[in-house]
């Protein structure tokens, strides 16, 4: 498996080659709960896992992976909600920011606008929105049981569907060796409609004062 995106320190196969089962777990509860982690590869880490695993590459369990992944996934959200709740707006009006830019907080806004409390489950699949839809909960005020019923449903779903994906499809040479591709496209497909709306909204004419 090569990096076919970003810096070679990101490549997948070499974070879990480097760090283990440790390392894993640690980079998915940035991801999911530090805002400075949005940049991480999340789900080609799961799914990477679960592809060196099935080639017998990875000498881990597969059910203490995925059971440790969505630990973490969970942790790092409730996490992510705190930093919401206690920083509030502050957290994102920073204009002058290069992390926090303005098209992450509107796309964030309008993914978790469009499909409500679903949101922290369906932003699970998505880059950069699983970072920060969970801080967007915490600074709305989402009401906290509702919304750990529904991270806690996104965390398992996410971590299991996307590590046992990549193990019942680790014999797939094209797969194995495309493994960022395919989750582009994947994640292509699922923001397609997201931008679409905005984009269309932005287009909308502004109400005359």
């Amino acid at each position: 498996m090569t990096s076919a995106l970003g810096p070679s320190w990101l490549d997948a196969q070499h974070l879990i080659e480097t760090f283990g089962l440790l390392g894993i777990v640690a980079i998915i509860f940035a991801e999911c709960g530090l805002l400075l982690g949005f940049f991480l590869p999340g789900d080609t880490l799961l799914f990477s896992a679960g592809v060196l695993v099935q080639r017998d590459t990875f000498h881990q369990p597969l059910w203490l992976i995925i059971g440790l992944q969505c630990i973490a996934a969970i942790a790092g959200n409730q996490v992510g909600y705190e930093i919401g709740r206690r920083g509030g707006p502050a957290v994102f009006t920073r204009p002058d920011s290069r992390l926090f830019r303005p098209e992450y907080v509107e796309r964030t806004s309008q993914f978790f606008t469009r499909y409500g409390p679903a949101a922290i489950v369906l932003g699970r699949f998505v880059p950069v929105v699983r970072t920060f839809i969970t801080v967007m909960a915490g600074a709305a005020r989402m009401d906290y049981r509702l919304y750990t019923i529904y991270t806690v449903l996104g965390g398992i779903f996410w971590a299991t569907s996307v590590t046992l994906l990549g193990y019942f499809l680790g014999n797939v040479d094209f797969i194995a060796n495309n493994i960022e591709l395919l989750l582009l496209l994947g994640v292509s497909m699922s923001v397609v409609p997201v931008l679409a709306q905005l984009v269309l909204r932005r287009r909308q004419p502004k109400p005359r004062d």
